[in-house]
This record gives structure tokens, C-alpha cells and sequence, in this order.
């Protein structure tokens, strides 16, 4: 990697370099020292822009969230047909594949959900931004008649998004318990039953 000028452009590369080696790695291989050589500089030099390994994972996991948030929100932006827009937004919500860096980053970042705090709280933000675009989708199907919902849109929502948290699980796995179609039509199965409404 060339030397960034600014703070800004040295922290970015930190972040990428962080992901990439979480990508190869999984979280708990991944050191402070990996993560320096990975960017090209020391790791003294790393310390001046992140005290520790905790805060550039923090860096890390906030930009990861509000890009996926945005690249899924952004999906569906300009789609008009409910149908197609339920219809994208559960593809998006999927890894294409076991190397998949986004999903990959996300799902490795959501493990210490369970024993920090501050990564609750994002994986939290993660999850309810989801919920939002959703519900969205479905009201909006909903009042034009296109969806005949059979339970409340947020119930609906948020079962959508743990499904594709599930199923994301056993996408990135060493030996995937189901492929990306078997998950993506468990999804739309799903997605049909509740909206009463044929999505294929």
C-alpha cells in the first residue's frame, strides 16, 4: 500500500487493512501487529492513530455498519414496484459468498456483541436500520394493496432480518449448512407467507 498524507487517509488504511486481515484470518487471529504490516507502516506508528486493538475495531465495525446500511438502503432507493423492492432487499441482505468481506466483517464483529457493550450498541443500530427499510417496503406495499400483511410490518421486519442474519451464519461457514439459492428461497418463502403476495 502507498503512504496516505493525511491522519484521515492513514486511519482509512488502517480500517482497510484491519478488514482484509479479519477476512483472512477471522477476528481472533488478528493482532495489532498483522494489522500494521498489512498497511505498510510499524507498529509504533499504528499506535498513534489507534491506542489498541479495541479502538480500531471500533472504527472498523462503525464504518462496516454504516456501509451496509447505506449500500442496502441505497438498493432499493429508486425502485418503485413493492414487490421488486422486497425482492432486492432481501437479496442484499444475503452473502453472495463465503467470501463475502462485508457480511464476513460484520458477522465476525457481531460475536463480541456479546461481551461489550459499545459493539452491542452498534450491532443494534445495524439491526434496526434494517428493521426500518423493511417496514418501510411493507407499509408501503401494504397501502397500495399489493401486500395483504399478516402480522404487524415490524414483526415482519424484524423476523425478515434475523432469517438473513441465520442464514448468513451458515453461508460463511467453513462447510455451509445451505447454499446462497437454498437461503434466498427460504427468504422469499418467508417474505410471500407473511406479505400474501408472490415475489418470483
Amino acid at each position: 500500500m502507498g503512504r496516505p498524507k493525511t491522519q484521515t487517509d492513514r486511519r482509512l488504511t488502517l480500517v482497510a487493512a484491519a478488514e482484509s486481515m479479519i477476512a483472512k484470518r477471522g477476528l481472533a487471529g488478528v493482532t495489532l501487529r498483522d494489522v500494521a504490516n498489512e498497511a505498510g507502516m510499524s507498529s509504533s506508528a499504528l499506535l498513534y492513530y489507534y491506542p489498541g486493538l479495541k479502538d480500531l475495531l471500533d472504527d472498523v465495525q462503525r464504518k462496516a455498519v454504516e456501509r451496509f446500511c447505506t449500500l442496502r438502503a441505497a438498493s432499493v432507493a429508486e425502485i418503485a414496484d413493492p414487490r421488486l423492492r422486497l425482492k432486492t432487499m432481501i437479496e442484499s441482505g444475503l452473502p453472495t459468498d463465503a467470501d463475502d468481506q462485508l457480511c464476513r466483517l460484520l458477522l465476525e464483529l457481531g460475536a463480541y456483541s456479546r461481551s461489550d457493550a459499545s459493539y452491542a450498541a452498534r450491532h443494534i443500530t445495524l439491526f434496526e436500520r434494517q428493521v426500518s427499510i423493511y417496514v418501510g417496503i411493507l407499509e408501503a406495499g401494504a397501502a397500495t394493496g399489493i401486500f395483504k400483511l399478516q402480522a404487524a410490518s415490524e414483526t415482519i421486519a424484524r423476523s425478515l432480518v434475523v432469517l438473513e442474519d441465520g442464514l448468513g451464519l451458515h453461508l460463511v461457514n467453513v462447510v455451509p449448512a445451505v447454499d446462497q439459492a437454498s437461503a434466498l428461497a427460504i427468504l422469499t418463502s418467508y417474505a410471500e407467507l407473511a406479505t400474501g403476495c408472490s415475489l418470483r
